[in-house]
């Protein structure tokens, strides 16, 4: 894809190019006691995600107390971590751990998975419908709408790390890009933002707005599936793919979008059946107060 030409700088003098700054992966250091950055981004993840699950239950027929919702957040934070990291390993560095068996463990050097990560999240939903009794599909649609604030710490954490950049701009008209000087001197897309924004922000507004109010059962997980595989799918082609792997399909899918297609299809479904049923589930709504 041209990533071993030399780069160009746009001709335009407007253009928007920014130098990727070099910061410090440790974000705090007290002796021996080192905070990551990437740790520190998953912590904002997770009490948002709390934050904003406390606000849901405000709603007088919500069904939901505080302590489902202390309960609910530390499973998912279980199946994140735990399902990211795996799913990392399995799908993008399965060659690494059999060189370095212990690096696995090393989660703060940075290394999650998404699409990990989500069936993490489905198999800790499940425990945790267990021990309430609860609906899966209902809880589900409970926890959509606070995914894609972690995804936009996740990603700004990413882009903190200078990992997962995006693929080189050969185009030297173009009018916005950054240079990584730790991968070379070519003006790449910062993807890392792209995705933050995505699937952060607008997803999160999306499925905010949409489960404000009481929706057909399925319908809010539904959203979320399409939404974030779309939003995925269409960066993946500003996203460099990974070095082992390359494009994979038709010489230009690559492992994100083969893992997202089953995302958009299954959501698509869900959907479907969503509005074929068309049985309101009020736990799923937020409160507009």
């Amino acid at each position: 894809m041209g990533e071993s030409q030399t780069y160009c700088p746009p001709q335009d003098r407007n253009a928007f190019v920014l130098v990727y700054p070099q910061i410090d992966p440790v974000a705090v250091s007290l002796g021996p006691l080192k905070i990551h950055w990437y740790g520190l981004m998953y912590l904002l993840a997770f009490a948002t995600g709390y934050a904003l699950a406390l606000w849901r239950i405000r709603r007088s027929n919500s069904g939901w107390t505080a302590d489902m919702v202390s309960d609910l957040v530390f499973y998912v934070a279980m199946g994140v971590i735990i399902g990211g990291r795996l799913g990392y390993v399995v799908f993008y560095g399965f060659d690494r751990l059999v060189d370095d068996p212990l690096w696995a463990l090393r989660v703060w050097e940075g290394g999650m998975s998404f699409h990990g990560g989500l069936l993490g999240v489905l198999a800790a939903v499940f425990v945790f419908c267990r021990q309430y009794r609860s609906s899966w599909v209902d809880v589900m649609d409970f926890v959509a709408p606070l995914i894609p604030t972690g995804l936009l710490f996740g990603r700004i954490g990413n882009f903190i790390g200078g990992e997962l950049w995006g693929r080189a701009v050969i185009d030297p008209t173009y009018r916005f890009g950054m240079v990584f000087p730790h991968v070379d001197n070519l003006l790449r897309h910062p993807s890392q933002l792209y995705e933050a924004v995505l699937e952060g922000l607008v997803l999160f507004v999306l499925l905010w707005w949409y489960s404000a109010k009481p929706r057909p059962r399925m319908a809010v997980s539904g959203l979320f599936l399409i939404g974030y595989g779309v939003a995925r799918f269409v960066v993946e082609f500003f996203r460099q793919p990974d070095a082992d792997k390359g494009f994979i399909l038709f010489d230009w899918m690559t492992m994100g979008q083969i893992l997202t297609t089953p995302m958009i299809l299954t959501g698509l479904v869900l959907m479907l059946l969503a509005y074929r049923n068309d049985r309101l589930n009020p736990r799923s709504g937020v409160s507009a107060s």
